[in-house]
């Protein structure tokens, strides 16, 4: 298996990161109809400053970066400590995404683990997510890493 281990972010690494979330962020609710193109992206980038309102400071908030064994970064991902919706030692994955030169080598899956390690550690008994449903890899990545579908949210075009 491909290893991977988590890292605090940086300063430096954070302030890209908050401009590839907030642009990449902005692509998936525009996509899945849930936005107007027109101010996603700082609309986006709104959201996000409510939910870290310290930036890399922010208690209870796990700003990751991931790297390979010679310290490469490969990878991000960030997970709130506490559950949105209060569910009581649920944290919550908002973003987890391998470096595009790195994908389909193993390292999501490793990164994925890696973070799971780590907000146990934090104190968490149990991890959740979101994934957008025109994700078939990600759907795939956590299905096959025992994650289970606890609500589903579905569309149809009329």
């Amino acid at each position: 298996m491909t290893a991977v281990t988590v890292r605090p972010m940086t300063p430096e690494e954070y302030a890209q990161w908050q401009t590839l979330l907030a642009e990449e962020y902005a692509a998936e609710q525009v996509a899945a109809g849930r936005w107007p193109q027109e101010g996603s992206v700082q609309r986006a980038r709104d959201e996000t400053a409510k939910l870290l309102p310290q930036g890399l400071a922010t208690e209870r908030m796990l700003i990751l970066r991931g790297v390979d064994a010679e310290g490469v970064p490969v990878g991000r991902a960030w997970v709130s400590l506490d559950h949105p919706r209060g569910a009581p030692g649920v944290a919550f994955l908002y973003d987890i995404e391998v470096v595009e030169t790195k994908r389909g080598q193993g390292f999501g899956r490793a990164l994925l683990a890696a973070v799971e390690d780590a907000t146990r550690r934090a104190g968490a008994a149990a991890l959740e997510l979101n994934v957008f449903g025109s994700n078939a890899v990600a759907i795939g990545l956590y299905g096959s890493a025992g994650y289970d579908v606890v609500t589903q949210q579905m569309r149809k075009a009329l």
